[in-house]
């Protein structure tokens, strides 16, 4: 199974960490050897038709030289000469999100499908601007898509909407979809200011030295936008979001503060109009103590499904960092491959 990493950051490269570690047990209980033929970083990108030395990789990535200089193989141009040019079996996106244009994980993408390779997504930025356009494209080629890691990382948000709640109508969505806000909002209540919180996060590796897209909203909102397309059928972007970020909120101005029965959270939450279509939002809300989404704390995320006939759904995750997101990659890759399928036949078989 050749791979090609669009984007080395941390998740791709904790995805190489899975890979080597798990070498022996993906062949054993999925049949397969995965193996990385090229990768591609902003300086450029790497090549080997036999599969690049990912220990080499990582050491070289260790000491902050661009994949462009990775001393063997055949050196590119960009991430999109790989995508174009390259042998491969599966194209993994993990590349920096870009919500002006999307690139390189949106032109990646199409390149990839437009060759009929299967796609796993790691980069929102692609489906929250062309959603329908990529399935569509998937479609006419043969391709798929994979995308369970865009949405809360390794919990399965988007396999269980799409699968297990199968013939059920689902009347509202809340969650808490960013760990960097739910952290600094948890600090936000103890007392400390948003500036000191917001700090503390980028000191422990939680926020971004930007941390635009998470304290404004936006990482939340391309989420739900995700959410909306793939679990309740209904087509949305950015501009059908109404958002509100905690950057401009004041620890004396929460309602923690007056209030200790209640907690604030960035909240997103999708409901169904008397119409069927579903009103979408993002902001700062003050929850009761007993809420579920009120236990979700420091870097945790969670989901509350409202269904008709599941009834109510409480999903959580504990993710301190990109491991998990770099797994529901690799979940993509042996769902796509029809590993799964597989392993419960081998494992009946035994």
């Amino acid at each position: 199974m050749r791979l090609v990493l669009i984007g080395f950051g941390a998740v791709h490269r904790h995805f190489c960490r899975i890979l080597l570690d798990k070498a022996g047990e993906l062949s054993s209980r999925y049949g397969i050897t995965p193996v990385v033929v090229g990768a591609a970083d902003s300086g450029g990108g790497v090549y080997q038709e036999g599969g690049l030395d990912l220990a080499a990789l990582l050491a070289h990535k260790q000491a902050e030289r661009s994949l462009a200089a990775f001393p063997s193989g055949q050196q590119l141009p960009d991430a999109l000469t790989l995508a174009q040019t390259a042998g491969y079996d599966f194209l993994l996106e993990a590349s920096p999100v870009n919500l002006v244009h999307g690139d390189p994980g949106l032109s990646c993408t199409r390149a990839a499908l437009e060759r009929g390779r299967p796609v796993v997504l790691a980069n929102k930025a692609p489906l929250v601007l062309d959603y329908a356009g990529l399935h569509s494209l998937a479609a006419a080629h043969g391709a798929r898509l994979g995308f369970s890691a865009t949405v809360c990382g390794g919990l399965p948000v988007v396999n269980v909407g799409r699968r297990d709640l199968a013939g059920a109508t689902v009347h509202k969505v809340e969650g808490i979809f960013n760990s960097t806000t739910n952290y600094i909002l948890g600090r936000m209540a103890a007392g400390e200011s948003y500036a000191l919180a917001l700090a503390e996060a980028q000191r422990r590796g939680i926020a971004e030295t930007d941390p635009t897209l998470d304290v404004e909203g936006w990482d939340t909102a391309n989420k739900l936008v995700i959410i909306a397309n793939a679990i309740l059928g209904q087509q949305a972007g950015l501009a059908h979001v109404k958002v509100r970020g905690i950057a401009e909120m004041q620890a004396q101005d929460s309602p923690v503060a007056q209030r200790p029965d209640q907690t604030v959270k960035l909240i997103a939450r999708a409901e169904q109009r008397p119409d069927g279509s579903y009103s979408l939002s993002v902001g700062p809300e003050a929850l009761p103590g007993d809420h579920f989404l009120a236990g979700v704390s420091d870097w945790q995320m969670g989901i509350i499904f409202y269904t008709d006939i599941y009834e109510d759904i409480y999903l959580k995750i504990d993710e301190k960092g990109p491991l998990a997101t770099a797994a529901a990659m690799l979940r993509d890759v042996l769902d796509l491959s029809g590993c799964l399928d597989g392993h419960e036949h081998r494992r009946r078989q035994s």
